[in-house]
């Protein structure tokens, strides 16, 4: 009987804590709510790691997610793709720890009021709606990782900015999206995946919905902190979670490989370059 009389007690009290749990997450739910979470690294724990993929190719690194079971996991889509290629000291290549953030298409008017100058009007709307504020996260290894609006014409990127970007440590950026002056980022030497060319500027176009959070590039997750890894042959994301893992995999296939090709190039004959040596 006591036990029944407990048991009777506890049910309705559980059951108010539930109800009131549930008022809670509604209200949180109304304001928006994130559900995965954002997990920071210190900079020591971004360098080792990036010592780890020091000579990596994206082809070791993509291998190395099979190993863990992870086929497929990662590759960006082949339509981003490398700006500019330097054949001869592989410029273009690199590792870095993502820093992310996403633009989307604007609701805003995309012209001054009427007595408003052109040029007060787009210093605001870059300032208050379409700003950099992923900048400061940005350190020596950072990739630069931009969800932003494919389907438009909208130069989020160009030779100006970016190089503020390199200037702060990054050493390379990636968009789902397009550039503008691309001739000048390639002569500049910043690394840059993008999907498509670009022209337009982001006022009237695009604003800023969010930094360090997930977002999707090319059909990949990335997440801040996972190891981003950019080559000839397009672009491959690693979990931060199995990074060290697939590091190990990947650092044994490319041994064997330039073993395989360095007895190849003695047989022909040929000079060894950095790539067999």
């Amino acid at each position: 009987m006591k036990k029944l009389l407990l048991l009777l007690l506890v049910i309705p009290a559980v059951t108010v804590s539930t109800v009131r749990s549930q008022v809670r997450d509604k209200a949180a739910l109304e304001k928006g709510m994130n559900f995965i979470e954002t997990k920071t690294y210190t900079a020591d724990e971004d360098t080792r790691i990036l010592e780890l993929y020091k000579d990596l190719r994206v082809a070791d690194v993509s291998d190395g997610m099979d190993m863990v079971g992870l086929p497929g996991t990662g590759l960006v889509t082949p339509e981003i793709h490398a700006d500019w290629v330097d054949l001869k000291d592989f410029r273009h290549v690199f590792r870095g720890i993502a820093v992310t953030v996403r633009y989307v298409p604007t609701q805003k008017p995309a012209l001054p009021a009427p007595d408003e100058d052109f040029k007060k009007w787009e210093g605001n709307f870059y300032n208050a709606y379409s700003h950099e504020g992923f900048t400061t996260l940005i350190r020596p290894g950072s990739a630069i990782v931009i969800d932003d609006v494919e389907d438009r014409d909208i130069g989020s990127i160009g030779s100006n900015n970016i190089l503020g970007w390199y200037k702060l440590g990054a050493v390379g950026v990636v968009t789902d999206a397009g550039s503008r002056d691309t001739d000048e980022v390639g002569l500049e030497g910043v690394p840059l995946y993008l999907r498509h060319k670009g022209r337009g500027i982001r006022p009237g176009r695009n604003e800023i919905e969010s930094v360090n959070r997930p977002v999707t590039i090319g059909g990949v997750l990335v997440c801040p902190g996972d190891v981003v890894v950019a080559d000839g042959d397009g672009v491959v994301v690693v979990p931060r979670a199995v990074a060290e893992q697939v590091a190990k995999y990947a650092a044994e296939i490319l041994v064997g490989d330039k073993a395989g090709r360095k007895g190849l190039y003695e047989s022909l004959g040929r000079p060894l370059d950095k790539t067999v040596k």
